[in-house]
């Protein structure tokens, strides 16, 4: 298992199998409409060579996630050759303590080896607020391609659901 980054209580490392019961029950826990089917597919995908999904722990125990597809085939910068983060989270109790920043740091750090610009999508809804804020404070910009619900950009004027697949698409230049 690499070990990607550590400190004297994060550590950033590969995600394991054993993670995906630890995030399900405590987002749960949180809330959320959670199953495994998320981070199994991640692992799935990293066996697959298609991503490099993450887990910090914080004083041993799992406490967020983050993935980084090298060269993502979805979104407005699709098939680009251009990584994409993805499926970013701290759960709840460990949120202000650095977790995320190491996660964000680190996904980067990841996306740097691969293209000086790198991409993601952040939900519009008021749960991605502390998120959305802190794409822009690391330098996040919109595409300019407007709100994405699912795979397609929306149409103007059309409803759509406040849902997490009603999305905005940001990038930043890395080098």
């Amino acid at each position: 298992m690499t070990v990607y980054m550590k400190n004297e209580r994060i550590v950033i490392r590969d995600m394991a199998p054993e993670d995906t019961d630890v995030f399900v029950k405590e987002e749960i826990a949180q809330g959320w409409n959670q199953t495994p089917d998320k981070y199994l597919m991640r692992l799935s995908h990293r066996d697959q060579g298609l991503c490099i999904p993450l887990t910090a722990e914080y004083d041993g125990q799992p406490a967020g996630y983050i993935s980084v597809y090298p060269r993502s085939i979805e979104g407005p910068f699709g098939h680009q050759d251009l990584p994409e983060i993805v499926d970013f989270g701290v759960l709840e109790k460990y949120r202000r303590r650095g977790i995320g920043s190491a996660l964000m740091d680190q996904a980067e750090k990841i996306a740097g080896e691969y293209a000086d610009l790198v991409y993601l999508g952040v939900g519009l809804h008021a749960g991605y607020g502390s998120a959305q804020r802190m794409y822009v404070k690391r330098g996040y910009i919109p595409d300019g391609s407007g709100v994405w619900h699912k795979e397609s950009p929306c149409i103007p004027y059309a409803e759509y659901p406040n849902d997490d697949d009603l999305m905005l698409f940001l990038s930043k230049k890395l080098k």
